[in-house]
């Protein structure tokens, strides 16, 4: 059962749930961190040998962690602001385009120009992440370029100059993370497990593989269908850790952050 992190009023029903199911059948309670299972959905399909750096890049979260074990997970970083889809999804609407905005935004950066740039803000800690900077960098470029937009003649004009700023953040946000996470496992493993919705995208998983290439990296990475949030990753946690003999009590609660 996911306890967390994730929306209180969820957890709770869903944990109660599980709670009574556990006291009135006699079963065990298994608390799933809702981030370690997204790491555990690339294990689903493939053989992982520990240590490993597991990167989860998602909606709520962009986090990197050094994983020892099924119960041995150390936070190494993590964004200090937006996590990369929602950062996905603000710069979509921005743009004008509909929710959800990851998928969206893939899709019209295929024709987008590369010699248009944007960059993420650099940290004091080398393996964290922020995406409020370069959300804010196209919003002001977007405005700027208001007035012209309003010049142009055509819809297709539009269309074109909405794709070279979808393509730029785009490339700007999955350069940052392809680059910290093969940094990571450079330091301390040879091996990246990538799992979390934005894990999908065709484009992220294109340069995690090429730069970890040329580093002797391997890159696990979860199925298309085990990127988003799905009951198989956290059953399957959930089974490695019984199996460790690691059980919940019912007085355990949630952690919606």
């Amino acid at each position: 059962m996911t306890y967390g992190p994730g929306l209180n009023g969820s957890l709770l029903v869903g944990l109660s749930f599980a709670k009574a199911i556990s006291f009135a059948q006699n079963i065990p309670l298994i608390g799933i961190d809702h981030l370690k299972a997204h790491l555990y959905a690339p294990l689903l399909c493939q053989k992982v040998g520990f240590p490993f750096v597991g990167l989860v890049v998602s909606g709520g979260h962009t986090s990197l962690f050094l994983v020892k074990d099924f119960d041995n997970f150390t936070l190494l970083g993590q964004t200090v602001d937006d996590a990369a889809g929602e950062a996905f999804d603000k710069v979509a609407k921005i743009l004008g385009l509909s929710y959800p905005g990851g998928p969206l935004i893939e899709k019209i950066a295929l024709r987008g120009n590369p010699k248009m740039r944007f960059s993420c803000g650099n940290l004091e800690k080398k393996f964290d992440f922020s995406f409020s900077g370069i959300k804010t960098a196209v919003l002001y470029h977007t405005k700027g370029c208001a007035l012209c937009a309003m010049r142009y003649a055509q819809t297709t004009r539009r269309k074109t100059h909405q794709a070279d700023i979808a393509y730029a953040f785009q490339e700007a946000v999955f350069d940052d993370i392809a680059k910290k996470s093969i940094l990571a496992c450079m330091k301390k493993t040879n091996s990246l497990v990538v799992g979390g919705g934005v894990a999908s995208n065709k484009r992220l998983r294109q340069k995690l593989h090429h730069l970890a290439s040329l580093h002797n990296i391997k890159v696990y990475l979860a199925k298309s269908e085990y990127c988003l949030d799905n009951a198989a990753m956290v059953a399957g946690l959930g089974y490695r850790l019984y199996k460790k003999g690691i059980i919940s009590n019912l007085t355990l609660n949630t952690k919606p952050t």
